[in-house]
């Protein structure tokens, strides 16, 4: 009985390791490229410039003279300024995620085979 048992869990091995290459490259892509759309847009739920740009005319903390929304415009601004310039950081990270899933195992291949010469 145990040797049936032995037989199934091996030949499970064998298949899943020659099916490996396959996921990785078809449904692995898949969910890498739906992970790094939730992360993007994670990352814009954070830092959200776009709401900082539609309230860039609301006067902050309720100050309705003209030095404090001159003060908010430019407070403003410079948040969207910043932020734009952090999701744009945020989005080549989350770009490069899977270019790095790709080229993962032909480096592990490379550097299996580096190592033999």
């Amino acid at each position: 009985m145990w040797i049936l048992v032995l037989q199934r869990m091996l030949l499970e091995l064998v298949v899943d390791l020659l099916y490996f290459p396959f996921w990785w490259y078809s449904g692995g892509v898949k969910m890498i490229m739906i992970t790094s759309g939730h992360l993007w847009q994670d990352g814009n739920l954070q830092l959200s410039p776009g709401l900082w740009l539609k309230n860039i005319f609301v006067p902050m903390f309720g100050q309705t003279d003209w030095q404090g929304r001159l003060m908010s415009i430019f407070m403003r601004l410079v948040n969207v300024i910043i932020r734009s310039f952090g999701l744009l950081i945020w989005t080549a990270i989350v770009a490069l995620l899977p270019l790095f899933w790709l080229a993962f195992p032909i480096f592990l291949v490379y550097m299996l085979f580096s190592s033999f010469v």
